[in-house]
């Protein structure tokens, strides 16, 4: 059993300050306000920390250096490393590659799913924008790569990016079912609503983005089954009064949750927050869109689906200049809806309670009793001093207790 006493703690409808978290057997076990009693009995005291839960994030294709489609085992290295930033659980993301390339990725997700390595963040299924996008849309997705979902019955030899089909991406999603969570496509494209339904009905979340849809098209998509949102305002149709878009109708619909960079460079801070306040912080997954230049320092060379990328100030770039994924973390993302006016509780919500109940993630998400043990400790700087997986000390930084 372990004890975390003397915290504000970040529960889904209030911030208990100070608290006490009794941790037992990888879940909570109790929570409960300090008493005179408490601090005696606690076995570690974090007074003026904040306890959080963990950071679920759902589109992030990096970390630290390492991309989702680099040789070897990326899945593994990213998984380890971002409990550094109060990652809990994380969709590894992909950009649309050949088939080879994506069953590469897909295994490595149901081998770290099946054998969770300890001290590391929970590997959730993958997060595939995909290779069924709109062309005029695809900022950094490698055109080369790109499908219609009209010739999905077709079959190629699918070994390498010049010498596959659509059927042959399909046959992979199909072949890793388990392990593919979301898949980002653009319902304008012919065939793409028949797409959405087949996806659907197996079990896959489809997401709307990288697309040119009218609002029409966009609400045709959510009809045939389209439940999310791919990095609202960025790659996608834009909101005007007379032509609302897939902005438009991503902002109206209820029944898409929608992702936002929070970075304050891919959406302005007074656009995201403005569609916050529209749509509900319940309907919103604050994301990183991390590139493996997140974390890293500015000037650094990373890569993106094999494809050089240069980490700036502001984000992550190819080398044509086309913007490419953020350079943010989980933990800078919760403190900057902080300073743009939302509470800890909101944006708690925002980091892991929308996540995981449009996941379907049970137990996680939230700080209450019978939850996994899946939270971050932040320090009085809202910096991460210990990130808990299952109850167990998965990164802490020096000095911290663990």
């Amino acid at each position: 059993m372990i004890v975390l006493s003397g915290a504000a703690l970040v529960l889904p409808d209030r911030v208990l300050s100070p608290g006490t978290l009794v941790i037992d057997a990888g879940k909570i076990a109790d929570i409960r306000a300090d008493g005179p009693s408490s601090p005696a009995h606690a076995l570690f005291a974090f007074h003026g920390h904040y306890i959080v839960p963990g950071f679920i994030d759902v589109h992030v294709h990096g970390v630290d250096g390492f991309d989702s489609l680099d040789a070897g085992d990326p899945i593994g290295a990213i998984a380890a490393r971002l409990p550094r930033y109060g990652v809990s659980a994380f969709c590894p993301t992909t950009v649309a590659c050949g088939p080879a390339a994506l069953r590469g990725v897909l295994d490595q997700v149901r081998r770290a799913r099946g054998e969770p390595q300890p001290g590391a963040a929970r590997v959730l299924p993958a997060h595939l924008e995909s290779n069924f996008i709109n062309p005029d849309y695809n900022g950094a997705q490698p055109a080369t790569c790109l499908r219609s979902p009209a010739h999905l019955a077709a079959r190629g030899a699918g070994t390498s990016d010049a010498d596959f089909t659509a059927g042959d991406i399909l046959a992979e999603i199909e072949r890793a079912t388990p392990d593919v969570g979301i898949v980002t496509l653009a319902s304008e494209l012919e065939g793409g609503l028949d797409l959405i339904r087949l996806l659907t009905s197996r079990g896959h979340r489809v997401s709307l983005g990288h697309s040119a849809a009218t609002y029409e098209q966009a609400l045709a998509g959510i009809a045939a089954g389209a439940r999310h949102a791919t990095h609202l305002f960025n790659r996608m149709s834009p909101l005007g009064h007379r032509a609302p878009g897939l902005t438009g109708a991503t902002l109206t619909e209820d029944a898409v949750a929608a992702e936002i960079i929070c970075d304050g460079y891919h959406v302005h801070p007074a656009v995201a927050t403005a569609a916050i306040r529209a749509k509900r912080v319940e309907r919103i997954m604050a994301i990183t869109d991390g590139s493996a230049g997140a974390g890293l320092p500015v000037g650094s060379k990373v890569s993106l689906g094999g494809r050089a990328v240069t980490v700036t100030e502001d984000a992550c770039f190819l080398d044509d200049g086309t913007l490419c994924g953020s350079r943010i973390t989980m933990d800078a993302a919760f403190r900057r809806l902080l300073r743009q006016g939302f509470s800890p509780v909101e944006a708690s919500r925002m980091c892991s309670g929308t996540q995981a109940a449009e996941l379907g993630l049970s137990g996680q998400g939230a700080i209450v009793p019978g939850a996994l043990a899946d939270f971050a400790v932040l320090d009085r700087q809202l910096e991460v001093a210990t990130t808990y997986v299952g109850g167990v000390a998965a990164w802490a930084a020096a000095g911290a207790a663990a």
